[in-house]
Protein backbone atom coordinates (compact mmCIF):
# COMPACT_ATOMS: atom_id res chain seq x y z
CA UNK A 1 0.00 0.00 0.00
CA UNK A 2 1.23 3.89 -0.73
CA UNK A 3 2.15 6.08 1.74
CA UNK A 4 -0.44 8.28 -0.06
CA UNK A 5 -3.84 6.25 0.66
CA UNK A 6 -3.87 8.00 4.14
CA UNK A 7 -2.53 11.13 3.78
CA UNK A 8 -4.03 14.13 5.23
CA UNK A 9 -5.80 16.23 2.34
CA UNK A 10 -4.43 18.19 -0.30
CA UNK A 11 -5.52 21.72 -0.01
CA UNK A 12 -6.35 23.89 -3.29
CA UNK A 13 -3.11 25.02 -3.44
CA UNK A 14 -1.29 22.39 -3.60
CA UNK A 15 -3.31 20.46 -5.67
CA UNK A 16 -3.26 23.55 -8.02
CA UNK A 17 0.81 23.09 -7.78
CA UNK A 18 0.86 19.25 -8.50
CA UNK A 19 -1.58 19.82 -11.36
CA UNK A 20 0.20 22.58 -12.80
CA UNK A 21 3.54 21.24 -12.62
CA UNK A 22 2.12 18.08 -14.49
CA UNK A 23 0.53 20.31 -17.52
CA UNK A 24 3.70 22.52 -17.55
CA UNK A 25 6.35 19.02 -17.59
CA UNK A 26 3.76 17.54 -20.57
CA UNK A 27 3.40 14.86 -17.80
CA UNK A 28 2.37 14.01 -14.41
CA UNK A 29 5.27 11.36 -12.40
CA UNK A 30 4.53 8.85 -9.67
CA UNK A 31 4.55 10.47 -6.86
CA UNK A 32 2.48 13.65 -7.49
CA UNK A 33 0.23 11.28 -9.57
CA UNK A 34 -0.47 9.43 -6.43
CA UNK A 35 -0.76 12.29 -4.29
CA UNK A 36 -3.61 13.27 -6.38
CA UNK A 37 -5.20 10.05 -6.86
CA UNK A 38 -5.39 9.75 -3.04
CA UNK A 39 -7.58 12.68 -2.81
CA UNK A 40 -9.86 12.66 -6.26
CA UNK A 41 -12.95 12.11 -4.23
CA UNK A 42 -12.49 15.60 -2.61
CA UNK A 43 -14.65 17.87 -5.29
CA UNK A 44 -12.24 20.91 -4.80
CA UNK A 45 -9.28 18.44 -6.26
CA UNK A 46 -11.16 16.55 -8.59
CA UNK A 47 -11.75 19.75 -10.04
CA UNK A 48 -8.63 21.12 -10.02
CA UNK A 49 -7.61 18.11 -11.98
CA UNK A 50 -10.56 18.92 -14.19
CA UNK A 51 -9.07 22.11 -14.97
CA UNK A 52 -5.69 20.73 -15.50
CA UNK A 53 -6.76 18.09 -17.78
CA UNK A 54 -8.64 20.54 -20.27
CA UNK A 55 -5.89 22.74 -20.90
CA UNK A 56 -3.26 19.79 -21.14
CA UNK A 57 -5.73 18.03 -23.71
CA UNK A 58 -6.28 21.86 -25.56
CA UNK A 59 -2.94 21.97 -25.93
CA UNK A 60 -2.30 19.06 -27.93
CA UNK A 61 -5.69 18.56 -29.59
CA UNK A 62 -7.50 22.10 -29.76
CA UNK A 63 -11.02 21.99 -29.32
CA UNK A 64 -11.48 18.31 -31.74
CA UNK A 65 -13.12 15.42 -30.21
CA UNK A 66 -12.96 12.37 -32.39
CA UNK A 67 -15.63 9.75 -32.82
CA UNK A 68 -15.06 6.11 -35.33
CA UNK A 69 -18.19 4.97 -37.17
CA UNK A 70 -17.90 1.87 -36.74
CA UNK A 71 -19.58 -2.05 -36.81
CA UNK A 72 -19.10 -4.16 -34.23
CA UNK A 73 -18.66 -7.95 -34.70
CA UNK A 74 -17.82 -10.40 -31.95
CA UNK A 75 -16.57 -13.56 -34.50
CA UNK A 76 -17.85 -15.83 -31.17
CA UNK A 77 -18.79 -15.21 -27.70
CA UNK A 78 -16.65 -17.98 -26.68
CA UNK A 79 -14.62 -17.64 -24.03
CA UNK A 80 -12.54 -19.42 -21.96
CA UNK A 81 -12.36 -16.80 -19.00
CA UNK A 82 -15.12 -16.23 -16.13
CA UNK A 83 -15.04 -12.33 -15.43
CA UNK A 84 -16.92 -11.29 -12.53
CA UNK A 85 -18.16 -9.19 -13.82
CA UNK A 86 -18.67 -9.62 -17.29
CA UNK A 87 -22.05 -10.99 -19.67
CA UNK A 88 -20.47 -11.37 -22.94
CA UNK A 89 -18.66 -14.81 -22.35
CA UNK A 90 -21.31 -17.53 -23.27
CA UNK A 91 -21.09 -21.35 -22.93
CA UNK A 92 -21.55 -23.55 -25.74
CA UNK A 93 -24.82 -24.88 -24.60
CA UNK A 94 -26.05 -21.37 -24.47
CA UNK A 95 -28.93 -20.12 -26.35
CA UNK A 96 -27.09 -16.79 -26.47
CA UNK A 97 -23.90 -18.21 -27.91
CA UNK A 98 -22.59 -17.27 -31.28
CA UNK A 99 -20.16 -17.68 -33.75
CA UNK A 100 -20.47 -16.08 -37.12
CA UNK A 101 -19.96 -17.64 -40.23
CA UNK A 102 -17.55 -16.13 -42.27
CA UNK A 103 -20.48 -15.50 -44.76
CA UNK A 104 -22.23 -13.71 -41.87
CA UNK A 105 -19.33 -11.44 -41.40
CA UNK A 106 -19.03 -10.66 -44.80
CA UNK A 107 -22.92 -9.40 -44.72
CA UNK A 108 -22.12 -7.39 -41.59
CA UNK A 109 -19.56 -5.68 -43.63
CA UNK A 110 -21.76 -4.89 -46.55
CA UNK A 111 -24.53 -3.09 -44.00
CA UNK A 112 -21.82 -1.22 -42.81
CA UNK A 113 -20.34 0.02 -45.90
CA UNK A 114 -23.84 0.78 -46.89
CA UNK A 115 -24.60 3.12 -43.85
CA UNK A 116 -21.13 5.09 -43.99
CA UNK A 117 -18.88 2.88 -41.79
CA UNK A 118 -15.13 2.78 -41.92
CA UNK A 119 -13.91 0.67 -39.04
CA UNK A 120 -14.82 -3.21 -38.52
CA UNK A 121 -14.08 -3.87 -34.97
CA UNK A 122 -13.44 -7.75 -34.58
CA UNK A 123 -13.57 -9.22 -31.27
CA UNK A 124 -13.98 -12.18 -29.39
CA UNK A 125 -13.83 -14.35 -26.51
CA UNK A 126 -10.21 -15.59 -25.04
CA UNK A 127 -9.02 -18.65 -26.19
CA UNK A 128 -11.93 -20.75 -27.36
CA UNK A 129 -10.88 -23.56 -28.77
CA UNK A 130 -8.73 -24.27 -25.89
CA UNK A 131 -11.94 -24.64 -23.30
CA UNK A 132 -14.38 -26.10 -26.00
CA UNK A 133 -14.54 -29.83 -28.16
CA UNK A 134 -17.45 -28.35 -30.39
CA UNK A 135 -15.74 -24.99 -31.15
CA UNK A 136 -12.79 -26.53 -32.29
CA UNK A 137 -15.09 -28.79 -34.30
CA UNK A 138 -17.14 -25.61 -35.85
CA UNK A 139 -13.61 -25.03 -36.78
CA UNK A 140 -12.96 -28.19 -38.79
CA UNK A 141 -16.33 -28.39 -39.97
CA UNK A 142 -15.53 -24.66 -41.95
CA UNK A 143 -12.04 -25.73 -42.90
CA UNK A 144 -10.66 -23.41 -40.81
CA UNK A 145 -7.06 -24.14 -39.46
CA UNK A 146 -7.64 -22.25 -35.77
CA UNK A 147 -8.61 -19.77 -34.63
CA UNK A 148 -5.85 -17.18 -35.91
CA UNK A 149 -6.78 -17.92 -39.44
CA UNK A 150 -10.19 -17.67 -38.99
CA UNK A 151 -10.03 -13.73 -37.63
CA UNK A 152 -7.20 -13.48 -40.40
CA UNK A 153 -10.11 -14.82 -43.06
CA UNK A 154 -12.68 -12.37 -41.21
CA UNK A 155 -10.42 -9.85 -41.38
CA UNK A 156 -9.41 -10.08 -44.56
CA UNK A 157 -13.11 -10.02 -45.41
CA UNK A 158 -13.61 -6.86 -43.67
CA UNK A 159 -10.23 -5.04 -45.30
CA UNK A 160 -11.34 -6.02 -49.30
CA UNK A 161 -15.69 -5.61 -48.61
CA UNK A 162 -14.70 -1.50 -48.00
CA UNK A 163 -13.33 -1.42 -43.81
CA UNK A 164 -10.55 -0.78 -42.11
CA UNK A 165 -10.49 -3.56 -39.44
CA UNK A 166 -9.25 -3.26 -35.83
CA UNK A 167 -9.02 -6.57 -34.17
CA UNK A 168 -9.54 -7.31 -30.24
CA UNK A 169 -8.69 -10.86 -29.55
CA UNK A 170 -7.65 -11.23 -26.43
CA UNK A 171 -4.22 -12.73 -25.70
CA UNK A 172 -2.40 -13.16 -28.55
CA UNK A 173 1.00 -14.75 -29.66
CA UNK A 174 3.28 -12.47 -31.31
CA UNK A 175 3.25 -15.67 -34.60
CA UNK A 176 -0.60 -14.63 -34.10
CA UNK A 177 -0.32 -10.66 -34.13
CA UNK A 178 2.01 -10.78 -37.24
CA UNK A 179 -0.44 -12.90 -39.21
CA UNK A 180 -3.14 -10.66 -38.71
CA UNK A 181 -0.98 -7.21 -39.18
CA UNK A 182 -1.40 -7.26 -43.05
CA UNK A 183 -5.09 -7.19 -42.75
CA UNK A 184 -5.73 -4.57 -39.67
CA UNK A 185 -5.02 -0.90 -39.66
CA UNK A 186 -4.79 -1.04 -35.60
CA UNK A 187 -5.42 -3.87 -32.99
CA UNK A 188 -5.80 -3.46 -29.28
CA UNK A 189 -6.18 -5.44 -25.91
CA UNK A 190 -7.01 -3.17 -22.63
CA UNK A 191 -4.14 -3.61 -20.17
CA UNK A 192 -7.31 -3.52 -17.58
CA UNK A 193 -5.07 -3.51 -14.04
CA UNK A 194 -1.64 -4.49 -13.47
CA UNK A 195 -3.03 -5.50 -10.01
CA UNK A 196 -2.00 -8.99 -9.54
CA UNK A 197 -4.49 -9.57 -6.71
CA UNK A 198 -7.41 -9.19 -9.26
CA UNK A 199 -6.68 -12.88 -10.01
CA UNK A 200 -6.96 -14.26 -6.17
CA UNK A 201 -9.47 -15.95 -4.58
CA UNK A 202 -13.19 -14.37 -4.10
CA UNK A 203 -11.38 -11.44 -6.91
CA UNK A 204 -12.97 -10.55 -10.63
CA UNK A 205 -10.46 -12.07 -12.24
CA UNK A 206 -9.91 -15.23 -10.35
CA UNK A 207 -11.05 -17.88 -13.06
CA UNK A 208 -9.33 -15.79 -15.96
CA UNK A 209 -6.45 -16.81 -16.65
CA UNK A 210 -5.98 -14.84 -20.16
CA UNK A 211 -5.87 -11.53 -17.41
CA UNK A 212 -2.71 -11.95 -15.80
CA UNK A 213 -0.70 -8.84 -16.10
CA UNK A 214 1.98 -10.31 -16.77
CA UNK A 215 0.67 -12.01 -19.93
CA UNK A 216 -0.83 -8.39 -21.11
CA UNK A 217 2.16 -6.77 -20.38
CA UNK A 218 4.27 -9.02 -23.10
CA UNK A 219 1.09 -9.09 -25.26
CA UNK A 220 1.68 -4.99 -25.68
CA UNK A 221 5.60 -5.46 -26.05
CA UNK A 222 4.85 -7.67 -28.77
CA UNK A 223 2.64 -5.41 -30.60
CA UNK A 224 5.58 -2.72 -29.78
CA UNK A 225 7.56 -4.96 -31.32
CA UNK A 226 5.80 -5.74 -33.98
CA UNK A 227 4.85 -2.06 -34.88
CA UNK A 228 1.10 -2.38 -34.99
CA UNK A 229 -1.07 0.42 -33.79
CA UNK A 230 -2.27 -0.19 -30.40
CA UNK A 231 -5.29 0.54 -27.76
CA UNK A 232 -4.66 -0.04 -24.53
CA UNK A 233 -6.71 1.15 -21.37
CA UNK A 234 -7.64 0.78 -17.52
CA UNK A 235 -11.15 -0.78 -16.23
CA UNK A 236 -12.14 1.07 -13.26
CA UNK A 237 -13.97 -0.32 -10.21
CA UNK A 238 -13.11 -3.75 -10.48
CA UNK A 239 -11.95 -4.30 -7.06
CA UNK A 240 -8.40 -2.37 -7.41
CA UNK A 241 -6.94 0.73 -5.61
CA UNK A 242 -6.00 4.28 -6.63
CA UNK A 243 -2.29 3.37 -6.16
CA UNK A 244 -2.69 0.56 -8.63
CA UNK A 245 -5.27 2.60 -11.26
CA UNK A 246 -2.00 5.31 -11.05
CA UNK A 247 0.32 2.40 -11.68
CA UNK A 248 -1.83 1.10 -14.57
CA UNK A 249 -1.60 3.87 -16.50
CA UNK A 250 2.31 4.69 -15.90
CA UNK A 251 3.17 1.06 -17.38
CA UNK A 252 0.90 1.79 -19.95
CA UNK A 253 3.05 4.82 -20.46
CA UNK A 254 5.79 3.18 -20.39
CA UNK A 255 5.41 0.53 -23.09
CA UNK A 256 4.17 3.98 -25.37
CA UNK A 257 7.76 5.30 -24.35
CA UNK A 258 9.82 2.49 -25.26
CA UNK A 259 7.77 1.53 -28.77
CA UNK A 260 5.71 3.93 -29.58
CA UNK A 261 2.89 2.30 -30.56
CA UNK A 262 0.19 3.38 -28.06
CA UNK A 263 -2.19 5.17 -29.78
CA UNK A 264 -5.30 5.57 -27.51
CA UNK A 265 -5.88 4.91 -24.28
CA UNK A 266 -9.43 3.89 -23.13
CA UNK A 267 -10.85 4.62 -19.72
CA UNK A 268 -13.81 2.32 -18.87
CA UNK A 269 -15.66 2.15 -15.86
CA UNK A 270 -17.30 -1.55 -14.57
CA UNK A 271 -20.93 -1.33 -14.87
CA UNK A 272 -22.25 -4.10 -12.78
CA UNK A 273 -24.58 -6.33 -14.67
CA UNK A 274 -27.41 -8.81 -13.36
CA UNK A 275 -26.75 -12.84 -13.71
CA UNK A 276 -23.06 -11.60 -12.82
CA UNK A 277 -21.11 -12.73 -9.35
CA UNK A 278 -20.16 -8.93 -8.85
CA UNK A 279 -24.20 -7.80 -9.84
CA UNK A 280 -24.34 -6.52 -6.13
CA UNK A 281 -21.36 -4.46 -6.61
CA UNK A 282 -21.84 -0.47 -7.31
CA UNK A 283 -21.11 0.91 -10.64
CA UNK A 284 -18.94 3.40 -11.06
CA UNK A 285 -20.05 6.90 -11.12
CA UNK A 286 -19.66 9.42 -13.95
CA UNK A 287 -17.96 11.89 -11.51
CA UNK A 288 -15.13 9.48 -11.18
CA UNK A 289 -15.22 8.27 -14.64
CA UNK A 290 -14.51 11.90 -15.42
CA UNK A 291 -11.47 12.46 -12.29
CA UNK A 292 -9.68 9.55 -13.52
CA UNK A 293 -9.73 10.46 -17.54
CA UNK A 294 -8.42 13.67 -15.76
CA UNK A 295 -5.63 11.94 -14.55
CA UNK A 296 -5.17 9.75 -17.55
CA UNK A 297 -4.82 13.25 -19.62
CA UNK A 298 -2.36 14.26 -16.72
CA UNK A 299 -0.20 11.74 -17.29
CA UNK A 300 0.34 10.93 -20.37
CA UNK A 301 0.00 14.47 -21.41
CA UNK A 302 -0.87 16.52 -24.44
CA UNK A 303 -0.44 14.54 -27.34
CA UNK A 304 -1.80 11.15 -26.27
CA UNK A 305 -5.56 9.70 -27.08
CA UNK A 306 -7.72 9.41 -24.38
CA UNK A 307 -11.14 7.91 -24.82
CA UNK A 308 -13.59 7.29 -22.40
CA UNK A 309 -17.38 5.42 -23.49
CA UNK A 310 -20.45 7.61 -24.34
CA UNK A 311 -22.56 5.13 -24.10
CA UNK A 312 -21.51 4.45 -20.28
CA UNK A 313 -22.44 8.07 -19.43
CA UNK A 314 -25.05 9.14 -21.39
CA UNK A 315 -26.21 11.86 -18.88
CA UNK A 316 -22.64 13.16 -18.06
CA UNK A 317 -21.11 13.73 -21.31
CA UNK A 318 -20.46 17.24 -20.84
CA UNK A 319 -19.11 16.52 -17.54
CA UNK A 320 -16.43 14.30 -19.78
CA UNK A 321 -15.62 16.95 -21.93
CA UNK A 322 -14.50 18.94 -19.62
CA UNK A 323 -11.83 15.70 -18.40
CA UNK A 324 -9.70 16.34 -20.82
CA UNK A 325 -10.55 13.81 -23.40
CA UNK A 326 -10.34 13.90 -26.99
CA UNK A 327 -12.30 10.89 -28.63
CA UNK A 328 -15.59 9.43 -27.78
CA UNK A 329 -14.07 5.72 -29.28
CA UNK A 330 -16.38 4.22 -31.74
CA UNK A 331 -20.25 4.34 -32.03
CA UNK A 332 -22.08 2.22 -34.81
CA UNK A 333 -25.70 3.04 -36.54
CA UNK A 334 -25.78 -0.87 -37.56
CA UNK A 335 -24.84 -2.81 -34.17
CA UNK A 336 -25.22 -2.63 -30.41
CA UNK A 337 -22.19 -2.49 -27.90
CA UNK A 338 -22.09 -6.36 -27.61
CA UNK A 339 -19.76 -6.07 -24.19
CA UNK A 340 -22.25 -3.74 -22.42
CA UNK A 341 -25.63 -4.23 -24.55
CA UNK A 342 -27.65 -2.30 -22.18
CA UNK A 343 -25.99 0.69 -22.87
CA UNK A 344 -26.87 2.09 -26.34
CA UNK A 345 -24.85 4.22 -28.60
CA UNK A 346 -25.81 7.91 -28.92
CA UNK A 347 -27.28 9.19 -32.30
CA UNK A 348 -24.16 10.81 -34.05
CA UNK A 349 -25.71 14.01 -34.84
CA UNK A 350 -26.72 14.31 -30.99
CA UNK A 351 -23.33 13.41 -30.32
CA UNK A 352 -21.68 16.22 -32.78
CA UNK A 353 -24.68 18.47 -30.89
CA UNK A 354 -23.51 18.02 -27.67
CA UNK A 355 -19.82 17.94 -28.08
CA UNK A 356 -20.28 21.53 -29.92
CA UNK A 357 -22.80 22.96 -26.91
CA UNK A 358 -19.70 21.79 -24.87
CA UNK A 359 -17.78 24.69 -26.80
CA UNK A 360 -15.80 21.51 -28.63
CA UNK A 361 -15.92 20.32 -32.34
CA UNK A 362 -16.82 16.45 -32.87
CA UNK A 363 -14.58 15.40 -36.14
CA UNK A 364 -14.60 11.21 -37.81
CA UNK A 365 -11.54 9.57 -37.73
CA UNK A 366 -10.42 5.86 -39.10
CA UNK A 367 -9.49 2.98 -36.88
CA UNK A 368 -6.17 4.74 -36.37
CA UNK A 369 -5.34 8.24 -35.83
CA UNK A 370 -3.89 10.91 -38.00
CA UNK A 371 -0.57 10.99 -36.61
CA UNK A 372 0.19 7.13 -37.02
CA UNK A 373 -1.36 7.51 -40.73
CA UNK A 374 0.75 10.88 -42.17
CA UNK A 375 3.94 10.33 -40.05
CA UNK A 376 4.59 6.56 -39.25
CA UNK A 377 4.35 4.74 -42.68
CA UNK A 378 6.16 1.78 -41.03
CA UNK A 379 3.46 0.49 -39.10
CA UNK A 380 1.52 -0.66 -41.31
CA UNK A 381 1.22 -3.18 -44.08
CA UNK A 382 1.26 -0.82 -47.14
CA UNK A 383 -1.73 -1.87 -48.35
CA UNK A 384 -3.48 -1.01 -45.48
CA UNK A 385 -1.94 2.35 -45.48
CA UNK A 386 -2.71 2.92 -48.70
CA UNK A 387 -6.62 1.95 -48.13
CA UNK A 388 -6.96 3.91 -45.62
CA UNK A 389 -4.95 7.15 -46.95
CA UNK A 390 -7.77 6.89 -49.32
CA UNK A 391 -10.36 7.08 -47.27
CA UNK A 392 -8.34 10.05 -45.11
CA UNK A 393 -8.60 14.24 -45.89
CA UNK A 394 -5.61 15.91 -46.15
CA UNK A 395 -6.04 16.03 -41.69
CA UNK A 396 -5.70 12.14 -41.50
CA UNK A 397 -9.19 11.92 -40.43
CA UNK A 398 -11.95 10.53 -42.38
CA UNK A 399 -13.37 12.20 -45.26
CA UNK A 400 -17.15 12.36 -45.69
CA UNK A 401 -18.89 9.12 -47.75
CA UNK A 402 -22.12 7.61 -48.31
CA UNK A 403 -24.29 7.09 -45.37
CA UNK A 404 -22.75 10.05 -43.53
CA UNK A 405 -24.17 11.93 -40.55
CA UNK A 406 -23.49 15.54 -40.56
CA UNK A 407 -20.32 14.54 -38.87
CA UNK A 408 -17.53 17.26 -39.24
CA UNK A 409 -14.33 15.66 -40.92
CA UNK A 410 -11.45 17.35 -39.82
Amino acid sequence: MSEFDHQTSLSRVEAEQIVRGGVDAGRLERHPAERLAAQIDDPIVREVALEGAAESKRRGKGDAVSVSRNVFIPLTNLCRNRCAYCTFAKLPDSPEAKTYTLREVDEAVRVAVSKGCCEALLCLGDKPEIAYHSYREWLAHNELRDTTDYLVRACRIAFEGGMLPHTNAGILSEREMAELRPWNASMGLMLESTSARLREKHMAHYYSPDKDPELRIRMHEQAGQLRIPFTSGMLLGIGESAVERVDTLLTIRDLDDRYGHIQEVIVQPFHAKADTPMAASDSISAEEVAAWVAIARLIFGPEMNVQAPPNLAPRSLELLLRSGLNDWGGISPVSVDFINPEAPWPELEVLRERTEAAGQRLVERLAVYPSYLLERPDFFEPRVREAALERADQSGYARPRAGGTGVEAA
